[in-house]
């Protein structure tokens, strides 16, 4: 059966961390749209060139190019089990995915909100940047990206509270405490 599940959330908040899990688990599909790009910039394709100024600077990519990768992987589903990562981040982008989803009679299960103090954000993203070593994530472009956050992508709250898919989660404390949280906010045990 074709399901779906939204994970929203600043950067840095655990969205990653816990939508992987869930879909191992699960079996879905983690589409993490930050991940797709980030390949594509590796492979130097020409969606890669677009966009590697954009998340360099810590701005969010158009609509219509995170739309078009976004049909192009759930098209490509021959029973779509997906769980969104970091996507949609606009009101326009959660509106063309509840159109994608109805047309393609996907159910959206839950959109969970994953929150965190924005300090313990910062503390985290640089950490990450350490260990990975990537390049969009140093103090001045983290702290833009949760003020970008904040401006385009916090409306999704207003949003899908009002369609009643929202469930906040806090995402402090520990991986297996926080998964359980999420595991009750959707109301699934696995």
């Amino acid at each position: 059966m074709a399901e779906a599940v939204i994970f929203l959330g600043p950067p840095g908040a655990g969205k990653g961390t816990q939508a992987k899990r869930l879909a191992s688990e699960m079996g879905f599909k983690q589409l993490s749209t930050g991940d797709i790009l980030r390949s594509h910039i590796a492979r130097g394709t020409e969606l890669g060139q677009k966009v590697k100024p954009i998340l360099d600077r810590g701005d969010l990519v158009p609509d219509d190019l995170i739309l078009t990768l976004v049909h192009d992987e759930i098209a490509a589903m021959p029973n779509p089990k997906v769980i969104f990562d970091g996507f949609p981040r606009t009101k326009a982008q959660a509106e063309a995915l509840d159109k994608l989803l109805a047309g393609l009679k996907t159910p959206l299960l839950g959109v969970l909100l994953v929150t965190a103090p924005e300090e313990e954000l910062v503390k985290r993203l640089l950490n990450r940047a350490q260990q990975e070593g990537r390049s969009d994530d140093n103090e001045a472009t983290i702290r833009n990206r949760l003020e970008v956050y904040k401006a385009q992508t916090q409306p999704l709250v207003d949003y899908y509270t009002k369609t009643g898919s929202l469930r906040e989660v806090n995402g402090l404390g520990t991986p297996d405490g926080v998964y359980q949280s999420i595991q009750s906010a959707l109301g699934v045990e696995v």
